[in-house]
């Protein structure tokens, strides 16, 4: 017997649920991007290059989320997926707040890594409750308001941590109990990384397990070779959308990671003032980006284009490339922060309907699979290598830390069309895709 009747919920408690899932994805991005406010006093008590600093604030981050993304999307495709997402908020909270306790960069890069393994349950488990809990043609409206959670969590960690950074410094180092002599810089990871406990316990007590759509019942997840068999067989579908996506999205992690520290290096703004002004600028462009691009897909699916949520990716893209290359000729603060609300605008398109072009191409039990394949590979390309790619770029091509906009601007002029020459020449075959799972 098939499950495809929606599940027995009201309205209300389905965005309630979106709700949550909200809540969780802002404090998996504010305790992700809170380092891209703290480049300067973790590089100065480090002694370490913006290469190295890459390296904590990216790979160390992506390269264990990609690798337990597999194993953890398991779990979420055959168990119950309430469960594996508290125990993970509640995980990266933790080690989040272990970060405040590192001494140096090895340290450092061990608690990034926990934070990493923890996330890793998010992505996977919440895709795949939120395709439970809605209709296609209400899909992308919901994950926009779920992916919500990327550009407020992002803009909180810069307006909240440019605050408390701000304050912090004036006061050189701070004595706590049982911890002893703390800088600045760590108290910040304190102050950000214990309230995602409560989130985790909001999470496990108050949010139920949706009846899966579209399944057999009694049918259990399929194996991982099976998921990279179907993978395999429909190769230039998913493989044009996940690489073609990862190669865009280093250039939207770069500019995520180091965008207050441009406005920082050219403008010499504190970082009280970057963390405000980017902040501002990634709740407000980021959010009406995500929530723009939600209803315009939902509106073109309802006028019968399957490919929509790609359709509109590619326009973003397009319409970034001008704006990111922009922010290495701008001479006033002004047009920099037009160019850039323009950039992170464009930018936030692809963040709830990248993965829910995935979730529309994929059956039912292998979407958790599929979405950590997609989350390993663009993470290992988007945040892993991104941020570190422009970080090299100053450090190599230019050579100077001033250099940072000239270095935005090439990224973007690379490897934007790049990544959108890739979906270009997937989307026949993701649009079939999308209308085999549709029969």
């Amino acid at each position: 017997m098939s499950q495809n009747s929606p599940n027995s919920t009201s309205v209300g408690y389905q965005w309630y649920v979106i709700l949550v899932l909200l809540l969780a994805q802002l404090f998996s991005f504010l305790d992700r991007m809170i380092m891209g406010l703290l480049v300067g006093p973790i590089r100065e008590s480090f002694s370490i290059s913006d290469t190295q600093y890459s390296l904590l604030a990216g790979l160390a981050f992506s390269l264990f989320y990609a690798v337990m993304g597999l194993p953890l999307a398991r779990i979420a495709d055959g168990g119950n997926r309430r469960k594996l997402i508290s125990l993970g908020i509640a995980v990266w909270s933790l080690m989040t707040a272990i970060c405040g306790l590192a001494r140096g960069f090895t340290s450092l890069f061990l608690a990034r890594v926990g934070v990493g393994v923890g996330e890793a349950t998010l992505g996977p488990a919440g895709y795949s409750m939120i395709t439970d809990y809605f209709p296609k043609s209400k899909l992308a409206r919901a994950l926009s308001v779920y992916t919500l959670g990327v550009t407020l969590g992002s803009g909180l960690a810069y307006i909240l941590g440019g605050a408390v950074v701000g304050y912090v410094q004036t006061l050189q180092t701070i004595e706590l109990p049982l911890i002893g002599s703390t800088e600045g810089w760590q108290l910040t990871f304190f102050i950000v990384g214990i309230p995602g406990i409560l989130v985790a316990a909001l999470m496990h007590f108050t949010v139920r397990e949706p009846q899966r759509r579209g399944i057999e019942v009694g049918s259990t997840s399929p194996a991982i070779r099976t998921v990279a068999s179907y993978i395999w067989q429909r190769r230039r579908a998913y493989g044009s959308h996940i690489f073609g996506i990862s190669i865009f999205v280093m250039v939207v992690y770069a500019l995520n990671l180091w965008g207050p520290t441009y406005f920082i290096r050219t403008f010499g703004y504190s970082i009280a003032e970057a963390g405000w002004t980017f902040g501002i600028i990634m709740v407000t462009a980021g959010s009406a980006g995500l929530l723009f691009a939600g209803s315009l897909a939902d509106v073109w699916m309802q006028r019968g284009t399957p490919d929509a949520y790609i359709r509109l990716i590619l326009v973003s893209i397009v319409c970034m490339i001008p704006c990111a290359i922009s922010l290495g000729f701008v001479q006033t603060p002004e047009l920099a922060i037009a160019a850039m609300f323009l950039a992170v605008f464009f930018s936030a398109f692809q963040g709830g309907i990248a993965g829910g072009t995935l979730q529309l191409m994929t059956p039912n039990r292998m979407r958790g699979q599929v979405m950590a394949v997609y989350l390993l590979v663009a993470n290992l390309i988007g945040l892993g290598l991104g941020p570190t790619v422009l970080a090299v770029t100053t450090d190599y091509v230019f050579g100077y830390d001033e250099a940072i906009g000239k270095s935005i601007a090439l990224c973007a002029a690379v490897l934007c069309p790049i990544g959108g020459l890739l979906l270009w020449s997937g989307i026949g075959k993701i649009r079939t895709q999308i209308l085999s799972q549709s029969e």
